[in-house]
């Protein structure tokens, strides 16, 4: 299977841009490339009845974040502080690394 380019990584600010989280900041905990899903800090929480097992021997309730898809969200530039689209930019050591569109600074640090 082919290496998927995503516009996201982990621990990057982003922004919700559409569903019952509208509007509302977070960090990318985590990303899941090959369902082009990512899992956003304290946003999207759902309740999962659960069954007693040995990490939680009493069940019950569990309140988690579950994954938002990747067109949902957008990256939050550390510079110009809003969310903004990015592109890639081929630096002079051969490295490559993510800018703004909107304030054309580099996102990655």
């Amino acid at each position: 299977m082919s290496t998927v380019k995503l516009h996201v990584r982990k621990n990057d600010l982003v922004k919700i841009i559409a569903g019952k989280e509208q509007g509302k900041t977070g960090k990318v905990l985590r990303v899941y490339p090959a369902k082009r899903r990512v899992l956003v800090e304290s946003l999207n929480v759902i309740k999962r009845h659960t069954r007693p097992n040995q990490l939680n021997p009493e069940g019950g309730i569990v309140e988690k974040e579950a994954p938002l898809s990747l067109s949902n969200v957008m990256l939050v530039c550390g510079s110009c502080n809003q969310p903004t689209r990015t592109g890639i930019r081929l630096l002079e050591d051969g490295s490559k690394t993510r800018y703004c569109k909107k304030c054309n600074e580099s996102v990655d640090k």
